[in-house]
């Protein structure tokens, strides 16, 4: 599926459209196929089928589900960082091998990363994203982890500073952005889960996105959380860290966390002045609770107080990796649901049946509510 075929879909979005952050859960059998391999017990050709079987499930849970714009479930990484900086050119991985397959390498940057060719797509992310599109008819978004990230886990000893290393792993990820958009991709997502433990660094991460963005046409989001290692946070805060930054990034949409945290957060987004969409985090991806549709639709409802209808898209708060799968098919189910009444009301459309015969009454507390309690 080419770039035109991408936007047309991505055009044609109802309201409110759903999608998810980017990972998949990873069920127990695959944990252990993937050790298994890094162990030296299995073939790299079994590897990439079993990627490419796990990829099609994905794709079919979010298609059942109802999500408007699905992702490849990240299955080919075995972490949010691996993937990345082990195609990275000029970056030193000295031990590929692996106790268990989602543990970090220990890289190294001895010596300035080699200047990216221009269109090169060194990391090969363009041919994940084609293969994607053709298991779907839906809208793709793809994302990968951000420099600033990408950075904490490299041992710099090539450039004086952090920042130069950030700025160039951006340059390389500019290139794979190119490659992206030019093999079809017309919504790329940066990932930058480590930003929130370095809140004074904040202004460096913006300046690598948009090296990173720099003449690449398409839409861009920028998710940034709190860290979802093993479902655990790894830091704690409030999103007024990422302001006023975050307005000079050229992006167009912010996608949060929100649904762990609650909400006193979000009007941080109107009070510095964002006008740009927003990515509204509505489900819990560290508790396995499911939430109900009428939960998920009261939280929609509350965001839309201070985000218009046409600026919102609904998702969980994070990558759906460390639930089950029963979990995040159930989660998923509601998400769509709890946004389809909400929908609903802004078309003047009868409410759909939920899942189940769910009862779609509003609850007794509001999302606004929930955070001051």
């Amino acid at each position: 599926m080419g770039a035109a075929e991408q936007a047309e879909l991505l055009g044609r979005l109802p309201p409110l459209p759903t999608t998810v952050v980017g990972s998949h859960p990873v069920p127990e059998w695959m944990e252990r196929l993937k050790t298994d391999y890094y162990r030296g017990r299995m073939s790299h050709a079994h590897l990439l089928d079993l990627h490419e079987t796990a990829i099609k499930a994905a794709l079919r849970d979010q298609e059942l589900a109802g999500i408007d714009i699905v992702s490849d479930g990240e299955l080919r990484r075995d972490n949010d960082i691996d993937h990345f900086l082990g195609r990275m050119p000029g970056v030193d991985i000295p031990r590929t091998s692996k106790d268990f397959y989602y543990d970090y390498y220990e890289a190294a940057v001895t010596a300035p990363l080699p200047a990216p060719e221009r269109d090169g797509g060194p990391l090969g992310l363009a041919d994940d994203f084609a293969f994607t599109t053709g298991q779907t008819a839906h809208p793709v978004k793809f994302s990968f982890t951000g420099p600033f990230s990408l950075s904490r886990r490299v041992r710099n000893e090539a450039y004086p500073d952090s920042r130069e290393l950030v700025l160039a792993i951006a340059r390389t990820l500019n290139a794979e952005a190119r490659a992206l958009a030019g093999r079809g991709a017309r919504l790329l997502q940066i990932d930058e889960p480590f930003l929130a433990g370095y809140p004074d660094q904040v202004r460096t991460a913006v300046e690598a996105v948009n090296v990173v963005t720099e003449g690449v046409d398409v839409a861009w989001a920028l998710h940034v959380c709190y860290g979802n290692r093993h479902a655990r946070p790894s830091w704690e805060g409030h999103y007024d860290f990422l302001f006023p930054a975050v307005l000079d990034a050229r992006v167009d949409q912010l996608v949060l966390e929100f649904a762990r945290k609650g909400y006193a957060d979000l009007p941080a987004i109107g009070k510095f002045g964002w006008d740009r969409a927003v990515g509204l985090g509505v489900i819990d991806v560290k508790s396995a609770e499911v939430e109900s549709p009428a939960l998920v639709a009261a939280r929609v409802r509350g965001a839309l107080d201070l985000v218009p209808a046409d600026r919102l898209f609904v998702n969980p708060d994070c990558g759906l990796r460390n639930l089950t799968g029963a979990t995040a098919r159930a989660k998923l189910a509601a998400m769509v649901a709890g946004t389809a009444l909400v929908r609903s009301e802004l078309t003047g459309t009868a409410p759909p049946i939920t899942v189940g015969g769910a009862p779609t009454a509003q609850p007794s507390r509001s999302p606004r509510e929930e955070s001051e309690s």
